[in-house]
């Protein structure tokens, strides 16, 4: 555990963004096993896509009021447990799930979401364990306290 910086191994929403450009590779590529939504999803997906951005952007907000840092390489200064930060210990990563959602039913594929088993592995081993780890050697108590009441995703 560091409370200096967490030890993060990979950016954040890179796992999302290759789903995403795999998924639509594969759609147009392997006919021979289509996973179509249909056109019908498109206003899903765009609300979809939005529910995930308007998410982003309050999380970004929260990080801003308590001045710091959304970086997962840089150290937290505050441990944030208002905002969206009461429904989930990771509000960024829920809205970008909400985001590849909404993506996929834009492509109108299933693909992407097949993804979505590797995308968690990648998140929760490379990421989260690396940034809770440094929450818990850096707010200590306060941040074992606050795990206790909030999921890690909804």
């Amino acid at each position: 555990m560091s409370a200096h910086r967490p030890a993060t191994l990979l950016l954040p929403p890179a796992p999302y963004a290759a789903a995403a450009a795999g998924g639509w590779w594969l759609d147009r590529n392997v006919q021979a096993l289509p996973l179509d939504f249909g056109a019908a999803t498109r206003p899903l997906g765009w609300l979809l896509v939005g529910i995930g951005l308007a998410l982003f952007a309050w999380t970004l907000a929260t990080f801003a009021r308590h001045r710091t840092t959304v970086n997962p390489y840089k150290a937290a200064s505050s441990l944030c447990t208002g905002g969206p930060f009461r429904f989930s210990r990771n509000p960024i990563y829920v809205g970008d799930w909400f985001i590849l959602a909404g993506v996929a039913m834009l492509l109108a594929t299933w693909w992407p979401l097949l993804f979505a088993p590797l995308i968690w592995a990648l998140l929760r081993y490379g990421v989260i364990r690396h940034e809770e780890a440094h929450l818990e050697a850096k707010f200590g108590d306060d941040y074992l306290n606050y795990r206790t009441r909030v999921r890690r995703w909804l």
